[in-house]
This record gives C-alpha cells, sequence and structure tokens, in this order.
C-alpha cells in the first residue's frame, strides 16, 4: 500500500509516508511543532515527504488523517487538507481516531513485545480537562473497551495492570491515580509519555482499511468531543477570585 497519514490535533504536527515498491515497505516521516504553526506548515511538509518517496497524490491508496479529539483549530486543518488532497486525487480517506493513534504510538515503544495490552490513552483538552478512552491490544488486534470520554484527572479511574500513556502528565500528573499490578507476575503498571503520531496511524490503517474504515474525500470530518472551547470572562473572573 501506498499512504499519506498525517496528524494535527496536539502540540506537535506528525507527517509520515509509506510507499510498498516490489514488496518492500518504505517509510518516510516529519514532526515539527504544530499550534499556529501548522496551517503554513503541513502542505509543504507533506509535499517534500511525498517527493521524497517519489510518489504522486493519486498513486496513493488512501490518505489517512486524525479526526480527534484534539484541538479544534487542529482537526479542522486536518479534515480541510484531507478533503482536498482527496478530493483533487480522487482517493478516499482513512479518518483514525487520535486516542486509538496515542494507545498504539505507546504500545510500539514500550511494548511491542507484549501480545496482550491494556492501556488508557489520555490527550490533554485544556479547561482542566482530559480526553480518554480505554483499550487492549490482543492476538494483533485493538479494540476499544470504552468509548472518548471528556473528564477531570480526578475522575479518571484506573484498575490494575492498565498503563496510562499520553501526554497528560506534565499538566496533571500529581492529580492522577497511580496505577498498580495486581500481582507479582504481571507485568508492571505504568505511565507513558505519547503523542498521536502518524507512524502509528501508518499501523493502523491496514486493519482499518480491512475492516471498511475508508470512505469518500466528503467524509473527512472531525471527531469533537467537546462543544464548548473556552470558559466565559464570568467563569474566568470567578476562578481568579477563588484563587
Amino acid at each position: 500500500m501506498n499512504l499519506l497519514a498525517f496528524d494535527t490535533s496536539t502540540e506537535m504536527m506528525s507527517v509520515a509516508v509509506q510507499r510498498t515498491l516490489d514488496g518492500v515497505r518504505q517509510g518516510w516521516q516529519h514532526s515539527a511543532p504544530g499550534g499556529a504553526l501548522t496551517s503554513a506548515n503541513l502542505i509543504p511538509a507533506i509535499q517534500r515527504l511525498m517527493a521524497q518517496a517519489d510518489l504522486q497524490f493519486g498513486q496513493l491508496d488512501a490518505i489517512v488523517f486524525g479526526r480527534g479529539p484534539g484541538s479544534f483549530t487542529g482537526l479542522r486543518t486536518a479534515c480541510s487538507v484531507a478533503q482536498g488532497l482527496a478530493f483533487g486525487a480522487k482517493i478516499p480517506v482513512l479518518p483514525i481516531d487520535t486516542l486509538l493513534a496515542v494507545a498504539e504510538e505507546a504500545r510500539w515503544q514500550h511494548a511491542a513485545a507484549l501480545d496482550r495490552w491494556q492501556v488508557v490513552a489520555l490527550l490533554d483538552a485544556r479547561m482542566d480537562q482530559m480526553y480518554a478512552a480505554r483499550y487492549v491490544f490482543d492476538s494483533a488486534q485493538w479494540t476499544q473497551l470504552e468509548g472518548h470520554r471528556l473528564i477531570h484527572p480526578e475522575d479518571l479511574v484506573c484498575e490494575a495492570d492498565w498503563t496510562l500513556a499520553g501526554n497528560v502528565f506534565a499538566a496533571y500528573g500529581a492529580r492522577l491515580p497511580t496505577p498498580f499490578a495486581s500481582s507479582l507476575a504481571a507485568p508492571l503498571a505504568q505511565r507513558v509519555d505519547a503523542l498521536p503520531s502518524a507512524s502509528a496511524m501508518l499501523r493502523l490503517a491496514p486493519a482499518l482499511l480491512a475492516a471498511g474504515g475508508a470512505v469518500r474525500a466528503d467524509q473527512a470530518l472531525p471527531l469533537y468531543i467537546r462543544d464548548k472551547v473556552a470558559k466565559t470572562t464570568v467563569e474566568r473572573a470567578a476562578e481568579k477570585a477563588a484563587l
């Protein structure tokens, strides 16, 4: 498969291209600060990687992108770029949940040798909240056990032998529960810093494509968990007064 993947849902921008030639899979990847820089830097980064892979957009089997949850601006940027490129090349898009990509990136970094792994994927949602979802990796397949939620750090329930993975520990680490192993034989649960990388999305893509996850370009839509994106002036003043 020839695939382009990108994620702009967090403070980092991640882009990756995969090309299979004569049965050999090759990959190119790029990461850089995102946020306000994403809208200006994403398309040039894509063009550079496509040139390095010697691929035209029409040669891609699909365009893979992180659909959310995450930064509102970042998700809109990813969706609009995926739509535009896919329309022009007349190819499908594959939306991937960013929390699943977090889980896969953490597994690849820290638990690639395990046949079964349980993880709570967490992304900073700002406004003193986190996006959360639970996944199990078993027999080379991911299963989502609990849907996406928007929670405060103290509301996270952490059972034994589950790993916490994401970008929330610097901001909320002291307020999160501590996972623990249920027995001495169990692998020690831990906290893993991880972001939804484009490389993780490329690893997830074959199974999701085989399961029928690809959609038309006009269906490149964001996944929003929160409707409210900022606190009101009154809310900010009340918080300040309470300090």
